[in-house]
């Protein structure tokens, strides 16, 4: 398990793009036939992805847990963007197509993770919160999703929101998420922007050819910086930080919080006249 340090609002006006890079995005995630997990100081957050091609993939606990097994005393949500697979809970096997959901509680001794055809292997995206209590293990497939359109064509901006686990849906100790997917055309994603100092986020960007780009942008409002972001990378967004971007084609991207409110509309928003 890698660890990843966020920098500070302080150091942060300072930092070089590499600098950037390497305290605020997750480059590689997706690795075929591999768990991979990136444990972020923020929050305790732990983003990470299976791939099963061959063989399942096991869901082990590492040194930094310092417990027994992986939700000893965590909870996990899951977003499968690959083909379709099956995740195994203990006894109870789950088959999720394209972009079907799982929550998994606190307490779940064994996970793994298969495919339902090696070749084209399941991508099942993984962001993990601590737990301070247990909530049932709940499958959630796309077709059941909360969704709403927002946004409009004319400010490049018109997108579906696809909420998993929120407040009106499969409970959770601190953990939301959804995903948003962007409509033919429009290529902003919240924008005009926000903050919110109760929880940090991060953002999955995938659905992008390999040669296309997001541009995020983050940082606090009269301070900000972008970064470049490929497919299949992930963007940490500290409470104090604007979390938008803008592609160079449209795009989908998985939106995941943890902190002390799990309320959606829990935001202070940011004028885009005041940008800077």
């Amino acid at each position: 398990m890698k660890i990843q340090q966020v920098a500070d609002q302080i150091r942060f006006p300072r930092m070089t793009t590499e600098e950037l890079r390497e305290a605020f995005l997750v480059q590689e995630i997706f690795k075929a036939g591999e768990i991979q997990t990136v444990y972020v100081d923020l929050d305790r957050a732990i983003v990470g992805s299976a791939v099963p091609t061959n063989h399942p993939l096991i869901l082990e606990t590492d040194d930094m847990l310092r417990a027994s097994y992986f939700t000893e005393r965590r909870e996990l949500g899951i977003l499968n963007i690959g083909a379709p697979g099956i995740v195994r809970i203990n006894d109870h096997a789950y088959e999720m197509a394209t972009l079907d959901g799982l929550y998994i509680g606190r307490g779940n001794k064994h996970i793994s993770f298969l495919s339902g055809n090696p070749a084209n292997p399941a991508e099942f995206y993984l962001l993990s919160y601590p737990a301070h209590a247990s909530y049932p293990t709940t499958y959630i497939p796309s077709a059941s999703l909360q969704r709403a359109c927002i946004g409009s064509p004319e400010t490049a901006n018109q997108r579906e929101i696809h909420r998993m686990i929120h407040t009106e849906g499969p409970a959770s100790c601190q953990l939301v998420m959804g995903f948003t997917r962007m409509a033919s055309g429009s290529v902003w994603n919240t924008m005009p922007p926000h903050t919110h100092m109760r929880r940090s986020e991060i953002y999955l960007y995938f659905g992008l050819p390999t040669d296309e780009r997001v541009i995020h942008l983050m940082g606090p409002s009269h301070e900000t910086r972008h970064m470049v972001v490929a497919n299949k990378q992930a963007v940490i967004s500290p409470g104090w930080s604007i979390h938008a971007g803008v592609g160079t084609r449209n795009y989908t991207f998985c939106w995941s919080m943890g902190g002390e409110n799990k309320a959606y509309a829990d935001m202070d928003p940011i004028a885009i006249a005041e940008l800077l």
